[in-house]
């Protein structure tokens, strides 16, 4: 049992609320109090009879306190890179030509699957370390780029597995194996939504916390997508849906009426789309660093706050469009592309996070709750709308400091 206190702490952003001059106090991975340091209780019964007997007393310097940042989309688990097509895209190239060159999701999922596993694991956990250090204490990682049964459940495994090492971030694992059809079912489109049906058990059982359909022109189709998410969820699996991401499909739609914990990118959403989503309480994950690489405009995020919808933010990392890491980059974003205040675009990056991953134990700073913590290079939660960056000095996953 290990109590720790963080103390002459600046400035205190709870999720919530914010305090000045403020201390936290945590037992082994929960958070027990937080609030004024002058407030500070002597004793917590059952944790400690005097305030004076703590385990760790840590000083933070008058520093900005936050809940540990959580990303809500985001695509890690795969091998190579496309950089050659992104260079292609900007200079013009169309997708087909693209395609003929070699480019395309396609490209990283013959590519994932050529590597060793040892060699794809440790360069997902590098990615995944960029994130922690980064002050994200918990991510959303899909699978996809496998796009086999024996694939895509090695890939659960690997991020759970890699979840367990020290100074790793909390993984949220979605099984996205209806990314897009397969070379190798070309021609058997059904075939391939029937066998990732069958697959969602066994992904279930393998560790994934949820099933995720990409829904838009050329890859699957509103109907499909709607069986797909109702098998995930027989088999236990939250739903979760790119939606709306190049054209409208009806995805949406059936995010609402499938009842999703989120339904993501949704660039072309409309107001319907957006009535739709507040009834049936589906969060919206935006990912504005891959929205800057589309020639559409941005994701109508003003008009989903104004409708109650709540909000989440990603960085949609992936191997063919978007490579942040950074949510605090993400939160810079969202203030200057959405129009968003920076108290919005932080609770979207922590309370809106944990809406959208269904987990009530983290996104906010108070009893009971996770002790993810942030220690920011800044005073004030403004800097994240200055520096497109903002450094974390130090994290805390469960009460534990992340080694640098």
């Amino acid at each position: 049992m290990t109590v720790r206190l963080l103390t002459n702490i600046g400035r205190l952003w709870t999720g919530t609320d914010v305090c000045s001059n403020a201390a936290v106090l945590i037992h082994d991975d929960h958070i027990v109090w937080a609030g004024p340091a002058s407030e500070l209780p002597q004793s917590v019964p059952g944790v400690i009879d005097d305030i004076v007997d703590v385990d760790h007393v840590e000083n933070l310097g008058g520093g900005l306190v936050t809940p540990g940042l959580i990303d809500a989309h985001s695509h890690p688990v795969y091998a190579g890179n496309r950089w050659a097509e992104l260079a292609m895209r900007t200079s013009g190239s169309s997708h087909s030509a693209i395609a003929a060159a070699g480019g395309g999701v396609n490209s990283t999922v013959t590519v994932t699957r050529g590597t060793d596993p040892w060699t794809l694991c440790n360069g997902v956990r590098e990615r995944l370390r960029q994130w922690i250090l980064a002050g994200t204490t918990t991510v959303e990682a899909k699978t996809g780029y496998h796009l086999t049964r024996d694939g895509e459940l090695a890939d659960i495994r690997m991020l759970r597995s890699l979840e367990g090492e020290p100074s790793m971030p909390r993984i949220h694992a979605t099984f996205l194996a209806a990314h897009i059809l397969p070379p190798e079912f070309f021609g058997r489109r059904r075939d391939y939504i029937e066998a990732v049906r069958l697959w969602a058990g066994d992904a279930a059982v393998a560790g994934a916390d949820s099933i995720d359909v990409y829904c838009d022109e050329g890859h699957f189709t509103a109907e499909e997508a709607r069986a797909l998410l109702l098998t995930g969820k027989r088999a236990g699996l939250k739903a979760r849906m790119h939606a709306c991401a190049n054209e409208r499909v009806g995805a949406a739609q059936v995010a609402a009426e499938v009842g999703c914990a989120s339904a993501d990118l949704l660039t072309q959403a409309n107001d319907d789309d957006i009535k739709a989503l507040a009834h049936a309480g589906v969060t919206a994950t935006v990912c504005p660093g891959s929205a800057l690489n589309s020639s559409r405009a941005p994701a109508p995020v003003r008009q989903m706050i104004d409708r109650g919808v709540t909000v989440a933010l990603g960085t949609d990392h992936n191997p063919g469009q978007c490579g942040i890491t950074s949510m605090p980059l993400v939160i810079g974003l969202s203030v200057a592309m959405f129009g968003l205040s920076v108290t919005e675009a932080l609770r979207a990056a922590t309370l809106g996070g944990a809406a959208a991953l269904r987990v009530g134990d983290r996104g906010s700073l108070a009893p009971g709750m996770l002790a993810d913590i942030v220690l920011w290079d800044a005073d004030h939660e403004g800097a994240f709308a200055w520096a497109f960056g903002l450094r974390a000095l130090r994290v805390w996953r469960g009460g534990t400091p992340v080694q640098p």
